[in-house]
């Protein structure tokens, strides 16, 4: 059945009840407007103040911008007008198309609309100048509060504004977008489908269509019977080409909203045709089937108004399908569900969620490109996925992986741009721990995102036979850093796990002291040095232990380093310090000594050019090897602390860190029950690891 999009009647929506909020406050909405009603005054929003501030973080308005609130601007505002609809959306002057083509895609879904705009506001009684909007961001619901000062020029709305001039819920709700992202200029430049997502917490996917597939018109009209968000677009080839006209009327690098699918009877037969609206509210195709073309007077009154056909300059219009598809290059659709439009059944979907980050030094890796270049490649993070059932009355299991990297738009005013991201995934070998750079090396990947793109999220669908594999996010450079969201959707259930979220420790019981008649010749040399500086008591200081490790390890060849800290000593006094009193016994010395050239060899393992440095993307495996199994959370602190600049660790921080997380589990393995293989909680580790 072809679907036209029809404005239902009336509907009472529930107000949903489970978005965070994120005042500073810490009051909620109705907290909020109660106090201003009790104080009769209207709200004014610190969190986004009217200011310059709010607007731009690089320049200064062109013209003095004077903040008015609705009833300054006319006499008798109204929040919404006749029911919320796409001819309220009309641009201003910001670059933000893509932003209003999804809120003109969103008023076609009227419980889509109900979550984003919640019905308990209005300009009537209760009114206390505070509105409220919701939204979805990295798989949480967010409540926005704002009050309704908007930016004016002559007592014109600046930017986005309804055709009515006494409606103003698409420019409040374009406020509290722009206070979700940090300011209004934050808005410039973006496509579509990522406000479709924040407007529904949906799943995108994106077809160009010189190469969408035969059935690609009956996959829109799927889209929009299911309530799905559509959007369309024409490329640019280069940046002079943005916001041209084409000699048809198009806009090309813009954003338009697909808001219906038809067929027509014309000259016998059934012609096909799509809708689409500009949202600057005019400037329209001037092809066939465009408003004013000669092709409508061959169709009768009633068809025409069951098209919904007006010959007005509001933005929207008809074409035929095969110019649509000559015409514009590229439709997102945001799905409410990961329901493949290409079947007719719908799913009941299973879907977990990890939240992550890439950062520099630890688990900023790159793509697989850099396996061999940058050996960097395994130290991404590691998502385990277990496949457990067939879809029904197939040998395979269906599921979607979504990579979303986080808050890139709200981070643009720190000169942050978009990364290129994707993803690749590996059949699991059943070992535990984080996979090294060896796995990666001998095995190829199952499946892998279509692309590397430089986009909020990267989406694809996939399906393998049942088992288990790893799901190994990154961005394409390495040493890039960001927070991703990583979304897996299941048709069956699905397990997951993070390789990277368990600290485990497993060290080995301290040796006892050999008896003096028993000592190495090293160990001799050892007593006369230490008997030397510590005197008769047999115990050194911190600064007298720097200089007696100073002393022996610089005649040692095989290793080039730096002297030790005074820290370093410090925090190995700390370490084997028995009896309290912040000294170094001889027979205390011996058991770290040993200690000590366990690590040392570890270091040179991984200093191969015997500069005295090791990378610190090498710190996972030589603290693995030290009996550490480090999250990635912990690492990425660890590596933030130890590495320098250029992402090296030398042989004081490496011992240095050593011996902080050697304390720090000795003190939890002394307050476990004996347990000589334990897992921590991470707040606790990393409270221990950092203070001790």
């Amino acid at each position: 059945m072809p679907h036209l999009y029809q404005a239902p009647g009336p509907q009472v929506h529930p107000v949903p009840k489970d978005a965070r909020t994120i005042h500073s406050s810490g009051q909620s909405f109705a907290q909020l407007r109660e106090a201003c009603l009790q104080r009769g005054a209207l709200f004014e929003d610190t969190d986004f103040p009217a200011n310059n501030s709010s607007l731009f973080y690089s320049e200064r308005p062109q013209v003095p911008f004077i903040w008015k609130r609705p009833g300054e601007i006319v006499e008798n505002p109204e929040f919404i007008l006749g029911g919320a609809t796409r001819t309220d959306i009309c641009q201003g002057d910001l670059g933000d198309c893509w932003l209003l083509a999804a809120i003109a895609s969103l008023t076609l879904n009227q419980r889509a609309l109900a979550r984003v705009i919640p019905p308990d506001q209005s300009f009537g009684p209760g009114y206390a100048g505070i509105f409220h909007f919701q939204f979805w961001q990295h798989s949480e619901w967010l409540d926005v509060v704002i009050d309704d000062r908007l930016p004016t020029f002559r007592d014109r709305l600046v930017f986005l504004h309804s055709a009515d001039h006494n409606e103003f819920w698409s420019a409040l709700l374009e406020k509290a977008y722009a206070k979700l992202n940090g300011s209004y200029e934050a808005l410039k430049g973006g496509n579509a489908i990522e406000a479709m997502e924040d407007f529904t917490g949906g799943v995108a996917e994106t077809f160009l269509t010189k190469e969408a597939p035969e059935n690609f018109y009956e996959i829109l009209e799927k889209a929009l019977r299911r309530g799905s968000l559509l959007a369309c677009s024409i490329d640019t080839r280069s940046a002079s080409e943005a916001e041209a006209r084409t000699p048809f009327g198009l806009i090309k690098g813009h954003a338009y909203t697909v808001t219906g699918i038809d067929q027509v009877n014309f000259q016998e037969q059934k012609i096909e045709l799509i809708r689409v609206r500009n949202p600057w509210g005019q400037v329209e195709w001037n092809g066939s089937w465009s408003d004013s073309s000669p092709e409508w007077r061959s169709v009768g009154p009633a068809e025409q108004k069951r098209l919904c056909h007006a010959a007005l300059d509001d933005g929207e219009f008809w074409m035929a399908w095969k110019d649509f598809k000559a015409h514009f290059d590229k439709v997102e659709i945001c799905n409410l569900t990961p329901d493949a439009l290409a079947e007719d059944t719908l799913h009941k979907w299973e879907v977990t969620v990890h939240q992550g980050s890439w950062v520099r030094g630890s688990t900023a890796g790159g793509c697989r490109n850099f396996l061999e270049m940058a050996d960097t490649f395994w130290t991404n993070p590691q998502i385990k996925l277990s496949l457990t059932e067939k879809d029904e009355g197939k040998e395979e299991c269906t599921f979607l992986v979504a990579l979303m990297q986080k808050d890139r738009r709200k981070l643009k005013r720190f000169g942050t741009n978009v990364l290129t991201i994707g993803y690749a995934i590996y059949q699991y070998p059943g070992q535990d721990g984080h996979l090294d750079r060896d796995f990666f090396r001998c095995h190829a990947s199952q499946a892998r995102s279509k692309t590397f793109i430089n986009l909020r999220e990267v989406s694809g669908r996939f399906q393998l036979p049942p088992g288990e594999y790893i799901v190994i996010p990154s961005t394409f450079e390495p040493h890039q850093e960001a927070d991703f969201c990583l979304r897996i959707f299941s048709e069956k259930k699905a397990l997951t796990q993070d390789l990277d979220g368990d600290v485990a420790v497993d060290l080995p019981e301290p040796p006892k002291p050999t008896p003096p008649d028993q000592e190495t010749d090293e160990e001799q040399q050892f007593r006369a040095l230490f008997e030397q500086v510590a005197g008769e008591d047999m115990e050194v200081t911190a600064e007298e232990l720097e200089y007696i490790l100073n002393a022996v390890l610089q005649k040692k060849k095989n290793i080039k380093f730096k002297k030790l800290s005074l820290i370093s000593c410090k925090n190995i006094i700390s370490l084997m310090d028995t009896s309290g009193n912040g000294k170094l016994e001889f027979e205390e010395f011996k058991v770290f000594w040993d200690r000590l050239k366990q690590w040392i060899n570890l270091f040179l393992q991984f200093d191969a050019d015997r500069s005295g440095t090791m990378s610190s993307y090498e710190l996972r495996t030589a603290l693995k090897a030290s009996g550490f199994q480090l999250s990635s959370h912990l690492l990425q602190l660890i590596v933030l602390r130890y590495a320098d600049e250029e992402l090296q660790l030398g042989f004081d921080d490496f011992l240095n860190c050593l011996v902080r997380l050697e304390n720090a589990s000795r003190v939890f393995q002394a307050l476990s029950e004996k347990n000589k293989f334990i897992h921590l909680n991470i707040n606790e580790f990393i409270n221990l690891t950092m203070n001790i």
